[in-house]
């Protein structure tokens, strides 16, 4: 009896892992870190369906690079803010809408559209930043979105296999 609910259970936890593979494998593939300051392999952003931008990233604003602004736009994705500064707590310490709102202006003069989708650096955020986000009429992306969907970085360097796990999986 013992041995048949363990089989069970085996294969539960078998098919959730099988059902996880095969979401991940048709679930759109995200990038992370996109902004001219990192460097990116083209690669990652062409195979990626959402770039997630950061748009100040070391006190230089993605705006300032009109150039850089127009290749991210012709590569035809989903964008989405990705932090404002990208710093390692960013969002842990309690925002307000004018901090956001200059990321979201820099957003906006870079692309010419106004974000609808935020990912918080290190998927770190506090509940009043959690409101803050979702009352700009953000969608937020948290873990959930990181479990289900291919998140490849830009700064992954490619001796470290990160990414070429995520190929895999």
């Amino acid at each position: 009896m013992i041995k048949k609910k363990l089989l069970i259970v085996l294969l539960v936890i078998l098919s959730l892992i099988l059902l996880l593979f095969i979401i991940r494998l048709v679930s759109p593939k995200e990038i992370d870190d996109v902004t001219p300051g990192m460097p990116c392999k083209a690669e990652y952003l062409e195979k990626s369906d959402i770039l997630w931008v950061i748009p100040n990233f070391d006190n230089i604003s993605i705006s300032e690079n009109a150039s850089w602004c127009e290749q991210i736009l012709n590569l035809n994705k989903t964008i989405g803010m990705h932090g404002v500064t990208h710093e390692y707590d960013e969002f842990e310490v309690d925002r307000d809408n004018e901090y956001l709102y200059g990321g979201i202006k820099i957003f906006e003069h870079c692309f010419g559209f106004r974000p609808e989708r935020f990912k918080s650096p290190q998927l770190k955020i506090s509940d009043s930043n959690t409101k803050l986000i979702k009352g700009n009429n953000l969608e937020l992306k948290m873990n959930f979105n990181q479990i289900i969907h291919k998140v490849y970085h830009c700064n992954d360097d490619p001796e470290i296999i990160k990414n070429k796990i995520i190929d895999w999986v």
